[in-house]
């Protein structure tokens, strides 16, 4: 573990621990503890769904975003080996502006970061450009305290591609805008990298999505503006779109449930490569405060490894890990029998 890792030795099993919280016998300094923990006394209205409205803009962008993809693609046997390593870095930056950022970092609090690594993480959370880190943590919190219902934004009993992509073509389900709006997050409002970014959040997407990735290739090794646009830019970005989408919806139905057989979320080993370490999805829904969204640290997880090393740097510190003993009871006692050490 890194220096400062803060191990919870869950003998007392995290739903508890929770419900303790709740009923104020342990004190709790962050009162938006347990806004991403299951809820369940959440139960779906009862009576007809509400009518399904297709949001036109969106799926005319999504379109023209894949077709751009798909012909740079076609464009990458012409782009120069520096424009295509180029590519890879500007997926794994924005991949962590995603993963060690918004997701880890900011929905979770699962570890504590400086104003520099912080400042990083959002600029290529802007790079990524999947909603502001304000939105996007209020959004995901709704997730995993009402997964598979109708309050959950990508809701996966909808269907692969509902929880993929669809869900971005519609408009929200009113449960998930009443359960969002009703969520406490006092730690992203005070946070003020994640106010700065929500207020310049246009800007920053259109600078470093599209121009930024665009020009480096042209202005440092002379590669085309067309090329530099079609690959390190539209190609890249909707990889990473797609990396992130199959965390919804791919590791909620296919793979194993060692930790826990009752929920959809699984650990998926295609999602774990191209999502840099977001496929253990059965292990982060059951514990969604470890840092490591995994019980086996570094191993497949390029995230965990980033973080670490930021630990290493002095930038980062206060990894919250679940301890191996707590994870192998929950395994026991909830798993679907898959369960493997290592």
């Amino acid at each position: 573990f890194p220096q400062g890792t803060i191990l919870l030795n869950m003998t007392e099993t995290d739903e508890k621990i929770q419900t303790r919280h709740r009923n104020g016998e342990v004190p709790n300094k962050d009162s938006t503890m347990g806004e991403d923990v299951f809820d369940e006394t959440y139960r779906e209205k009862e009576g007809p769904k509400p009518p399904m409205r297709i949001v036109w803009r969106n799926v005319l962008m999504m379109s023209l975003l894949h077709l751009g993809a798909l012909y740079g693609i076609f464009l990458i046997p012409s782009a120069s080996p520096l424009t295509l390593m180029w590519s890879v870095l500007c997926f794994v930056i924005s991949g962590l502006g995603i993963t060690a950022g918004v997701h880890r970092l900011w929905s979770h609090r699962a570890y504590k970061a400086s104003l520099p690594l912080r400042v990083f993480l959002a600029i290529a959370n802007s790079m990524a450009f999947q909603n502001d880190i304000y939105e996007w943590s209020r959004d995901h919190r709704v997730h995993h305290k009402y997964s598979e219902t109708d309050a959950d934004p990508h809701n996966a009993s909808r269907g692969f591609f509902f929880s993929h992509i669809g869900w971005l073509l519609v408009r929200k389900h009113p449960d998930v805008i009443e359960k969002g709006s009703k969520l406490d997050l006092t730690d992203l409002k005070m946070d003020k990298v994640v106010m700065f970014q929500r207020r310049f959040y246009k800007p920053s997407v259109v600078l470093m999505c599209f121009i930024f990735p665009m020009l480096v290739p042209w202005l440092l090794w002379d590669e085309s503006l067309w090329v530099g646009y079609f690959i390190p830019t539209l190609l890249r970005y909707a990889v990473v779109l797609n990396a992130t989408w199959l965390v919804n919806s791919a590791a909620h139905m296919w793979g194993n449930r060692p930790y826990d057989v009752q929920i959809y979320p699984r650990e998926n080993m295609f999602v774990t490569l191209g999502a840099l370490g977001e496929g253990f999805h059965n292990y982060h829904h059951t514990f969604p405060y470890d840092y490591s969204t995994s019980e086996f640290g570094c191993k497949l997880n390029f995230t965990t490894c980033f973080i670490n090393f930021m630990c290493f740097c002095g930038l980062a510190k206060e990894c919250k890990r679940v301890s191996k003993d707590a994870a192998q009871a929950r395994a026991q006692r909830t798993g679907d029998g898959s369960y493997k050490t290592g």
